[in-house]
């Protein structure tokens, strides 16, 4: 069947160029795993903020600025460490026009496995890079959808589905609930 690229932004690209794309993706993928987890816990669980709930885009200007500090210390140090690992350093003389990758680096292999999930087998291994590059892409959407419906409606996403609910589905909960409660 082929590469799927619709809109040939490969065409004629080099292997270098590709993993450069492909490096980018997976480090914003990354970002919106953990952007669309955060979305999720912070409307039941938040001891970083004061409890007032509302969208978490009202929330973020309530963290404390040694927090911000703290976080944005975190992501210098992981971001230099990812740097390091697979960039060319423009100091060393070598003519990197282009060629920013290190040639012994794949996108997104930091070498960082703590809980030795990665598997040995280079056929799985590749499967599960895939893997979550798909689950990359799901999740920067999911980021941008709750992003959007917050600054839309100005509500949390589980407020605006319990709404939907009601809309969608009538007293139909309601009326159930009141069933099983035994008090009708």
């Amino acid at each position: 069947m082929g590469q799927f690229d619709p809109a040939n932004l490969l065409e004629g690209k080099s292997k270098n160029e590709v993993f450069k794309f492909r490096e980018a993706e997976l480090t914003h993928g990354r970002v919106g795993m953990l952007a669309s987890a955060g979305f999720l816990v912070q409307e039941f669980f938040h001891p970083l903020f004061s409890g007032d709930n509302g969208p978490a885009i009202e929330q973020i200007p309530q963290l404390p600025p040694a927090l911000w500090f703290g976080m944005t210390l975190g992501i210098g140090i992981c971001e230099t460490l990812r740097i390091q690992k697979g960039w060319a350093n423009p100091y060393e003389g070598k003519d990197i026009s282009g060629e920013l990758l290190k040639e012994d680096y794949y996108p997104g292999d930091l070498a960082w496995d703590p809980l030795g999930l990665a598997p040995e087998d280079p056929a799985e291994y590749k499967l599960m890079q895939e893997r979550e590059l798909s689950h990359g892409r799901l999740a920067m959407l999911a980021a941008a959808g709750f992003l959007a419906q917050e600054a839309v409606t100005g509500a949390t996403w589980a407020a605006t589905d319990a709404t939907e609910e009601g809309l969608i589905l009538g007293g139909w909960f309601t009326l159930r609930a009141a069933e099983l409660s035994g008090s009708i």
